[in-house]
């Protein structure tokens, strides 16, 4: 739908102000979430997602990881993900850590869904809401990753 005349140079100002900050601001907020979601789990049961993260790698890994370990490394993980895009820095390996711990993020959805789902598949439980919203971190983590090149192959953006 186009724009209305008296709107159309406001309108080109904030979609170029969008397009030049955009990429940054997103980066930064994921770096904020998962610094401040990863510093929560250094703490137990600070976090709402501690008992289910530590489940899902005690499944992953056959019980061989002992629980505190288990999420005293996961809390290092998103802390290292979270400064990481904070500072903009090893971008390439900082997404690559954010694949694997996102992957890990949706396993509990198929591996508990008794505590995922309120009614499967449809009605997520506060726990699988939290679960589900990754898809948003997803695609904007996406987002962050396809304008390394644009910024002339340098990491830092």
């Amino acid at each position: 739908m186009p724009v209305p005349e008296p709107l159309e140079s406001l309108d080109r100002r904030i979609t170029a102000w969008m397009n030049r900050h955009g990429v940054t601001l997103t980066r930064v907020s994921l770096g904020i979430v998962f610094l401040w979601f990863g510093a929560l789990k250094f703490f137990p049961g600070t976090s709402p997602a501690e008992t289910l993260a530590t489940d899902t790698i005690t499944r992953l890994t056959g019980g061989n990881i002992p629980e505190n370990l288990a999420r005293i490394g996961l809390a290092t993980w998103e802390v290292l993900i979270g400064l990481g895009l904070l500072s903009g820095r090893f971008l390439r390996i900082t997404l690559l850590l954010l694949w694997v711990q996102m992957a890990g993020a949706l396993l509990p959805l198929l591996f508990f869904p008794d505590e995922t789902f309120a009614r499967f598949p449809l009605v997520p439980t506060l726990e699988g809401q939290y679960i589900i919203k990754n898809l948003v971190i997803i695609s904007a983590a996406i987002v962050v990753g396809g304008a390394i090149r644009r910024q002339g192959g340098k990491e830092a953006m």
